[in-house]
């Protein structure tokens, strides 16, 4: 669970850009290449990822992704120069990559069948945790010494110290008997049509989370004529969905089915959909808002653990192509600025659920297959 609250570092970047920014009098389209030296890995290096684990052990994996993580966060303190930054991030993306890939399926490992599930939704929990509270560390940091770097020593102490602890500790990893991964390997597991709607299904899940992020206060503010600040709590609704419903699921999903907790979320999810399009009322919008959130927010661990507990000695390489998948939410929001563009505000929420339907179909292929035993 540290590890996952590690992963959350990576959310930093989001309030440490307008910093940047500013020190350096960057343009905003300059400025902006930081996320993206983030989140480029994700295309980059998740495959490879999944096959070093599968030779080498996640537990090992893990513990590099977090000493990665580490070492991108005290190069921009040690020397604040833009080059030095952007190298920083990227070191921090890479990390981030490495940490998706395997500590997923390491905390699956270490959890009884009966808990994966909800341990990675509690996980996710962790997650967001952090990254709610970097602005919060950031903020105190600023009016307390009056320098908001200060937080990259903090938090790379925290990792470093952490990637030392695991690789000391002892866990068992589940092994499998099959040959070490390759890409070909990989490549070969195309072959399954659970594998493709798998993938397909995880692409549409993040370019959701992400397009929801990011058009929600748009779609407010052409809605209900509100300005930009007003409508931004419509996003804050939809953070606060995604905190209350991760930890929810962490405890909910010991007692209730994968299945019945799944269709449920789906359910809420497109109920909240439908409610933000025909609602008149911006209070009733709002609350639309945060059931599409509830519903929406465990769908992704729920996935993940089902897509593993069917393919158990392929794991690695799932692993990998599921983080591969995150891409989607660079994606979906440029189709959803289209739409918005050429067909009005109502047609973005649309293609949120036209998203939803086909996670809906792929979430129930899977839920309906056994195990796979070769790819």
């Amino acid at each position: 669970m540290i590890s996952f609250y590690i992963m959350g570092f990576v959310d930093l970047v989001g309030v440490a850009t307008g910093y940047v920014q500013k020190d350096f009098q960057l343009s905003d389209s300059v400025a902006q290449l930081l996320p993206s030296m983030v989140f480029i890995w994700f295309a980059l290096i998740s495959l490879p990822t999944g096959i070093f684990q599968d030779r080498k052990g996640k537990k090992l994996t893990v513990s590099i992704g977090i000493f990665m993580t580490g070492v991108g966060l005290l190069i921009p303190f040690i020397l604040y120069t833009y080059p030095a930054v952007v190298l920083g991030f990227c070191l921090l993306g890479i990390g981030n990559t490495i940490l998706q890939v395997s500590a997923n399926p390491l905390l699956i490992d270490i959890s009884t069948k009966q808990t994966q599930s909800a341990n990675l939704s509690f996980s996710q929990f962790i997650k967001a945790s952090a990254a709610l509270l970097s602005p919060i560390f950031i903020a105190i940091l600023v009016r307390t010494f009056g320098d908001w770097k200060l937080i990259f020593p903090i938090y790379a102490v925290i990792s470093i110290v952490i990637a030392v602890w695991l690789l000391s500790i002892k866990i068992e990893e589940k092994q499998s008997t099959k040959p070490p991964a390759t890409f070909s390997s990989v490549l070969k597991l195309f072959k399954e049509k659970m594998v493709i709607v798998l993938v397909l299904g995880i692409f549409l899940i993040v370019g959701f989370d992400v397009g929801m992020n990011s058009n929600i206060a748009l779609f407010l503010t052409s809605r209900f004529a509100l300005d930009l600040e007003t409508a931004g709590f419509g996003i804050s609704v939809y953070f606060a969905s995604l905190m209350v419903g991760r930890f929810s699921g962490g405890i909910l999903l010991r007692y209730i089915s994968e299945r019945t907790f799944m269709i449920v979320s789906l359910v809420m999810t497109f109920i909240g959909l439908a409610g933000i399009i025909l609602s008149p009322v911006l209070e009733i919008t709002w609350a639309m808002v945060f059931l599409a959130g509830l519903g929406f927010s465990n769908i992704f661990p729920l996935l993940f653990s089902i897509a593993i507990d069917r393919m158990p000695d392929y794991a690695n390489e799932v692993s990998g192509l599921i983080i591969l998948a995150v891409s989607g939410g660079a994606v979906i929001p440029p189709v959803m600025g289209y739409v918005n563009q050429n067909f009005g505000e109502t047609a973005p929420i649309l293609v949120l659920i036209g998203c939803m339907v086909y996670v809906s179909y792929a979430t129930l292929y899977i839920l309906g297959k056994g195990k796979q035993e070769t790819a």
